[in-house]
């Protein structure tokens, strides 16, 4: 199973459509981990910022797109989106691999860790930093795509506009600028 994960495009086209062709587009499932359409209030929109562009464009993927709603996610979003915006959590599981997806502005990541490891969830995704990280913790792995929209990464090798994927109980996360993979993990 190969499961696509993006977070926090905030109504850029041009993101994803970026790791759509670089990643996305040969995954059998993605999550996004929210702020899907609305640039938000701390954000000057960026170029190719087009919600009414973006939401057909996920709305048409042949693939199911399943989401986490984020802090910057209204109910207006959901009457463009044909998937539901879930909210606090997404939880799905394919086989023996269960994951947990969350925007992550509502609970502190510890607490949510916590739920993870009681609910025996592999894979932890959160978005709303906008920091791309790979985080074993025990059994579990906390990961953030980071966002091909605003990366806001202290480290300069991070703030990339980034997407993510986990394949074969691996994670990875690339940089769609470059298409190159990036250094992030515990």
């Amino acid at each position: 199973m190969r499961i696509g994960l993006i977070s926090d495009t905030h109504g850029n086209l041009d993101g994803w459509q970026r790791a759509w062709e670089l990643v996305l587009s040969t995954c059998e499932v993605i999550v996004h981990c929210g702020d899907v359409l609305y640039h938000g209030p701390k954000f000057t929109p960026a170029p190719a910022y087009g919600p009414n562009d973006l939401a057909p464009a996920i709305n048409s993927a042949p693939v199911p797109v399943l989401i986490a709603r984020g802090n910057c996610d209204a109910d207006v979003d959901q009457l463009m989106l044909e998937v539901p915006l879930q909210q606090p959590y997404l939880l799905a599981q394919w086989g023996k691999v269960r994951l947990l997806a969350t925007h992550g502005h509502l609970t502190p990541v510890d607490e949510i860790v916590t739920l993870a490891q009681k609910w025996q969830v592999a894979f932890l995704i959160t978005g709303h930093t906008h920091v791309p990280l790979v985080s074993e913790i025990g059994s579990l792995t906390h990961v953030n795509p980071g966002s091909p929209t605003y990366p806001l990464a202290e480290q300069e090798v991070l703030r990339r506009p980034t997407c993510g994927v986990i394949e074969e109980g691996a994670v990875r996360i690339f940089d769609l600028a470059s298409g190159k993979e990036l250094p992030v993990g515990s």
